[in-house]
């Protein structure tokens, strides 16, 4: 039987409320305490039913709100509202979606939230937050959705949008003057379909980190399409292993840049499809670290299997590796039956003493990520196999074939030997390793990802980049149908809306490639023209950004990510800010200059060429990006930073020397200027390869002890001790 995954607040079930409508304990100070009057309100989309309220009561240790919890009657859709006191209130409904495929409607107000800013960052910007399901629970379709895209995509955050301003209307006395709908990867997917079709309900849009690509756009109706460009990632990670090291050190400050040195034919082919499809350059180390690109695999793996005769044809038929060339894939193939020695919680993996090794890493921290958005402490993410099964596990199927899981099928997302971290779809992703005993047996099989890892040939897109894989406009390997995404993905999107939208995107995303940041605002172009289009949109780029904040992801070997990525929640607080401006007093917002040659994005080298909002910064060491000294010689490095012109002061700048990222020298500065250039000096007492780096910040305001929208970048110059 499907288990549902459903967080109800405050205790009180849905049945026992269905008489009284709403319950309120202790409310938020100088809010109404009124219980919430339902029957006045008239759903505009006639799909969803009467609203019900499951829980209201008080909440906040900082700024106390109200928090209301419920849904539509006959549908999956849940809603969580957060009102804070009118102290804080200034008129303004703020609507973050939930990345991937969205189905909690407590990521934002949970442990999770403070990634991007969480409540106290809409309360900053005087909103109440709304946060929706977006018509699912978990990973399991609405059985009265069905797959409609259309439910999941945009038309149950509206309705929950829509029924948040006739709530607000009691509470404070009149509706929000102004709407604004934002979020990040699947939430940017899903964002600008709200704009563009959720009639009037919101007046504004800021995705991040999202992938409209150019030219898919304008038809409502159609699923998405799927992210073939993935699978060459993976590739690269299988055929390179641990030349993958050298690829990175190439690619670092003060490396040689040809990351190509020491790879044979074939791998040297596979890096330079990658790179020629969009990968970004200087992210490299995010190959050996896949995160939401193994759990798209492993949410689609099984439909596709089924679905795309391409999967049999690799390994049967003329014009396929795995029929032409077995030998390249033949030594990685896993296909084994085992025992479970025990399953694993998220707990565990972070608690536990043998998984403290830098090695797990990567499996703590996605056990951790998926535990928490997904509210899944008590469920088990992971299993200790009985035996490790050598080959090349990522993507590899987990299927039970006895114990209370029988038939259930998982996929590989990270481990470490015989530890396995898995995710599915549908009811499998809900359950996890639920009911999952020492014992149990499961079937290991990584036969259907190895052709995956060559998919990109056979799936190529209609965009420029793809264009390496065509010659005079034909492709070079038999081509399959292309495969859509899953319903929850929402639909293609469209150039044209009402209302405004800032799309931000990162210049080191390994998830959402630097590439795929630029097609929205080809498509509103090619809509209203280049001019009305900028009425309309705006681009910006953060530099040296993942998809997820630093400490998310595992670090490089002898390198802590905070000395090369930057925690981008600052930059979305500023750009919503920003984006209200826009909107409500008609202050235009500064874009970013950039140019894409070969599937690489570049942003120009000073401030005034680059606009944005972050700093632009550059580290030396003796004058170069590389020096090269003995032990205890003295170092002379220089940061020279500068913001763009009216966006702000530079309020920060610290050092970092030997790559911990503990950043130990402060420089003092006034919060007054928008240039400057620093000197200091260090000497190493012991060998090693050092990348000292400098991380300056800025500020609107130039608060030099601002506590919020602190807007980063770093530089680093490499130094070699002997």
């Amino acid at each position: 039987m499907m288990e549902r995954r459903e967080v109800i607040a405050g205790g009180v079930g849905i049945a026992g409320l269905a008489a009284t409508g709403s319950l309120l304990a202790q409310p938020a100070a100088s809010l109404s305490a009124k219980p919430i009057e339902l029957d006045g309100y008239k759903v505009t989309d006639a799909f969803f039913g009467r609203p019900f309220i499951d829980a209201d009561e008080q909440r906040g240790e900082g700024t106390p709100y109200r928090y209301i919890h419920g849904g539509f009657e006959g549908t999956d859709t849940r809603f969580t509202y957060c009102f804070p006191s009118t102290e804080h209130y200034r008129g303004r409904l703020f609507q973050p979606l939930e990345g991937a495929n969205a189905g909690h409607e407590n990521v934002n107000a949970g442990p999770l939230g403070p990634i991007t800013g969480g409540l106290e960052m809409t309360f900053r910007l005087g909103g109440y937050c709304v946060e929706s399901n977006m018509g699912h629970i978990g990973d399991v379709e609405d059985p009265k959705a069905g797959p409609d895209p259309t439910i999941y995509g945009f038309r149950a955050a509206a309705e929950s949008a829509r029924f948040s301003k006739y709530v607000a209307r009691q509470i404070y006395g009149e509706a929000p003057h102004h709407a604004y709908v934002y979020g990040g990867s699947g939430g940017a997917r899903r964002s600008p379909l709200c704009l563009a079709y959720g009639e009037g309900t919101w007046d504004a849009a800021l995705p991040y980190m999202g992938d409209a690509m150019d030219g898919e756009h304008g038809d409502m109706r159609r699923l998405r399409t799927g992210t073939p460009n993935f699978s060459s990632m993976f590739n690269v990670q299988r055929v390179l292993g641990a030349k993958l090291l050298d690829v990175i050190d190439a690619m670092q400050p003060g490396g040689s840049g040809n990351p190509f040195a020491g790879l044979d034919t074939h791998q040297a082919e596979e890096l330079a499809t990658l790179y020629r499809l969009g990968y970004p350059r200087g992210d490299e180390f995010m190959i050996m670290q896949p995160m939401g690109q193994a759990w798209l695999w492993a949410s689609m793996a099984e439909r596709l299997e089924a679905e795309d005769p391409y999967f049999k044809s690799f390994w049967t038929e003329p014009g396929h590796v795995g029929h032409d060339q077995p030998d390249l894939v033949r030594k990685d193939i896993i296909n084994l039956k085992t025992r479970i020695k025990r399953p694993l919680f998220a707990r565990q993996l972070a608690e536990e003493a043998e998984f403290r090794a830098p090695e797990y890493a990567r499996v703590v921290a996605l056990a951790s990520v998926f535990a928490g958005m997904e509210n899944m402490w008590d469920v088990p993410m992971a299993v200790e196999l009985e035996q490790d099964p050598g080959g090349y596990p990522q993507g590899a199927g987990i299927k039970f074939l006895s114990g209370k899981a029988n038939g259930r099928q998982l996929y590989y997302m990270s481990g470490v030997r015989t530890v396995w971290l898995g995710a599915g779809a549908g009811e499998a992703q809900n359950l996890r390793f639920k009911g999952v005993q020492a014992g149990d047996e499961v079937q290991l099989d990584n036969r259907a990802f190895l052709a995956y890892c060559y998919y990109y040939r056979h799936h190529i897109m209609n965009h420029v980049e793809w264009d390496a894989l065509r010659i005079g406009g034909k492709p070079i390997y038999k081509q399959y149908r292309q495969p859509e995404a899953s319903p929850f993905m929402g639909v293609l999107h469209t150039g044209r809306f009402e209302g405004k939208m800032m799309w931000v995107h990162h210049t080191h995303d390994a998830s959402l490639w630097p590439v795929q940041g630029v097609g929205m605002k080809n498509n509103v172009e090619r809509e209203y023209g280049a001019v009305e289009a900028r009425k309309k949109f705006r681009l910006r780029w953060t530099e040296n950004a993942e998809h997820v904040p630093p400490h998310m992801a595992a670090s490089a070997p002898g390198r802590a990510n905070t000395t090369w990525l930057i925690d981008y929640q600052p930059v979305i607080e500023q750009c919503l800010l920003d984006l209200v401006d826009w909107v409500e007093n008609d202050i235009e917002p500064i874009d970013s200059n950039f140019s894409l040659v070969d599937g690489q994005i570049t942003l120009p080298p000073t401030a005034r060429e680059r606009g944005g909002i972050q700093p632009v910064v550059s580290v030396t060491a003796d004058g170069g990006v590389r020096a090269d000294v003995r032990v205890g010689e003295s170092v002379a490095l220089i940061v020279k930073a500068e913001v763009p012109e009216g966006t702000g002061k530079i309020i920060g700048v610290k050092w970092d020397f030997d790559g911990t990222g503990s950043y130990p020298r402060e420089e003092v500065v006034d919060g007054t200027r928008t240039a400057l250039m620093l000197s200091t000096s260090h000497s190493f007492d012991r060998p090693g390869t050092y990348f000292v780096t400098a991380l300056v910040e800025s500020h609107r305001e130039g608060e030099v002890n601002a506590k919020f929208r602190r807007v980063s970048n770093v530089a680093s110059a490499r130094v070699v001790v002997s």
